[in-house]
């Protein structure tokens, strides 16, 4: 019965979010220095501020990527409802309570990290009125020569991801969620995956992949990742673009190279991540330094040719999670940017052609989605987009 009175109540269109003001105090979504100097677990975020949580939050260890299509008959109005009940539901399980109407209360937790991060799929923009409303550069992702996508991990209309310090929390979140969108959407798929962001010493890290390669060193940090990320474009100002590509990895044939082979194809050393040429994990790449007549980076390493100085300054920042599961094994790729038609599909048009890593990886799923700004108090996501 629950269910039933609280499905009535937004299916009359209330114009504000209700109870979301008994949650956090606002604040951008990101980690305090009191939140990162403790580390990537045992965190509370707020739902509240100018970006949503989990785009620059400490990735922690656990995470479920879903995608739902919307039915038919929603049209603006009704994705708006949906909209302030995912609201509600978010500003609830962030701040450890349960969602109205749940029926395992005793599920939520605070101090867990969680997030739950919202996107919109490009059909949202043909919804009525809402086509002269799509972000500049927003597009999906042209065929690739190495893509070799299938359905179960392409497109869809909506994004939700869920990141926590356990799965379990994860799993509760996912199906409070999926349920309270039954009415409006099903779910299209489902990918989980992990990542450790804390290093041998407790200290967070920048994490590993499964080649064994330490994976987002080279990540904008402040002014640059506000002008790489943030977007200034009317509605979705303090918004992002999100890619989501599933990125197979062929780990038998990778195991059966030397260590120079595959720090050969990376360009970077795997015990630390320090580049080739020398130095630390946070060490400048150094293209011009040459051994025998030959780059010490290689021409075709994977590092040389995803760096900003060879994509004419074009960088993103990543937010990666392995999966190993009865599919295969590999990397769930996520980047955000401003603008995917001038950052993300030049890059990628280039690893495509030259990448070594392509001999290893194959894209198996690629999905696109802008990701609103943050809510305010007493608002809903998207709020912007659909009142």
């Amino acid at each position: 019965m629950a269910d039933v009175s609280r499905r009535g109540l937004f299916g009359a269109g209330a114009g504000a979010v209700a109870g979301v003001g008994l949650a956090a105090s606002v604040g951008l979504a990101r980690p305090s220095a009191q939140a990162e100097a403790a580390g990537v677990s045992g965190q509370t975020y707020s739902p509240f501020g100018a970006h949503q949580a989990g785009v620059t939050t400490p990735t922690p260890a656990a995470a479920r990527l879903m995608a739902l299509d919307l039915r038919a008959e929603v049209d603006r109005a009704a994705l708006g409802r949906l909209m302030r009940v995912w609201s509600t539901d978010i500003a609830a399980l962030m701040a450890g309570r349960p969602a109205a109407g749940d029926t395992l209360p005793d599920m939520a937790l605070g101090g867990v990290s969680l997030s739950v991060l919202v996107g919109l799929g490009p059909r949202v923009f043909e919804l009525d009125g809402l086509r002269q409303r799509t972000p500049v550069g927003f597009q999906e992702i042209p065929a690739m020569r190495h893509d070799r996508l299938t359905d179960a991990y392409s497109g869809g209309d909506l994004l939700l991801w869920i990141s926590a310090d356990d799965f379990t929390t994860v799993a509760y979140a996912a199906r409070r969620l999926v349920h309270d969108a039954a009415p409006w959407a099903d779910l299209r798929w489902s990918q989980q995956g992990s990542w450790r962001g804390i290093g041998k010493d407790g200290q967070p890290a920048t994490g590993r992949n499964l080649f064994g390669q330490v994976d987002g060193t080279g990540n904008p940090r402040g002014e640059a990742l506000d002008r790489a990320v943030w977007s200034e474009d009317g509605w979705l100002t303090g918004g992002t673009q999100l890619v989501v590509r599933r990125i197979e990895m062929d780990l038998d044939e990778w195991d059966r190279l030397i260590r120079h082979e595959q720090e050969r194809a990376i360009g970077r050393d795997l015990a630390t991540g320090a580049p080739l040429t020398g130095g630390d994990e946070q060490t400048p790449l150094d293209f011009a330094v040459l051994r025998d007549g030959e780059p010490v980076i290689a021409d075709n390493a994977h590092s040389r040719l995803a760096h900003p100085d060879h994509n004419r300054g074009r960088t993103m920042y990543r937010r990666g999670l392995n999966y190993a599961d009865d599919t295969g094994s590999g990397l769930i790729f996520c980047a955000f940017q401003s603008d995917i038609s001038k950052q993300f599909i030049p890059v990628q048009r280039v690893l495509d052609d030259f990448d070594a890593l392509n001999e290893w990886t194959t894209a198996v799923g690629s999905a696109v989605f802008v990701i609103p700004p943050g809510m305010r108090e007493g608002g809903y996501l998207a709020q912007g987009l659909l009142e």
